[in-house]
């Protein structure tokens, strides 16, 4: 049977979804909050649980309804050990996960989140593609990506 796509029928570009939350993993919390509330000026939301066992929601206090949850890496009770092992050799290397943020002036940005005892990857760039950005690790080894706003 041959379908045809009315022309007024909805779409999944019309359904009402947002980004509520994201995951990133996280090796040390304590040097996760320094990072990201401290250097980013993000918020704290919620903090579950103890020691390195602890999930950490944070945001951009302008976002109230985008976070980003800091989790312990690895803790699926389903994966290997060769599995966690992967994991926590990527998230070493610097690999594993990237978040990407945008901010209004990069620059200023920068030398703000530089003044804090930050890994600093790049410093605010044209890139050919367009874009200018910059980059940092945070404490676990994420890449953290700021992209100067349009």
């Amino acid at each position: 049977m041959e379908k045809h796509r009315c022309p007024g029928a909805p779409s999944v570009a019309a359904m009402d979804i947002t980004i509520h939350s994201s995951f990133l993993p996280h090796t040390d919390p304590e040097a996760s909050l320094a990072f990201f509330r401290d250097a980013l000026g993000f918020e704290i939301r919620l903090d579950v649980g103890d020691g390195t066992m602890r999930w950490i929601t944070v945001g951009p206090p302008n976002q109230p309804d985008t976070s980003i949850v800091l989790t312990p890496p690895a803790v699926d009770p389903g994966m290997t050990e060769d599995e966690r092992r992967t994991i926590s050799e990527m998230m070493a290397k610097g690999t594993y996960a990237v978040l990407l943020l945008a901010a209004d002036d990069v620059d200023a940005a920068f030398e703000e989140i530089a003044a804090h005892d930050v890994e600093v990857v790049q410093e605010p760039t044209d890139q050919p593609y367009g874009i200018r950005d910059c980059a940092f690790r945070d404490p676990a080894g994420n890449l953290v990506r700021i992209q100067q706003r349009p």
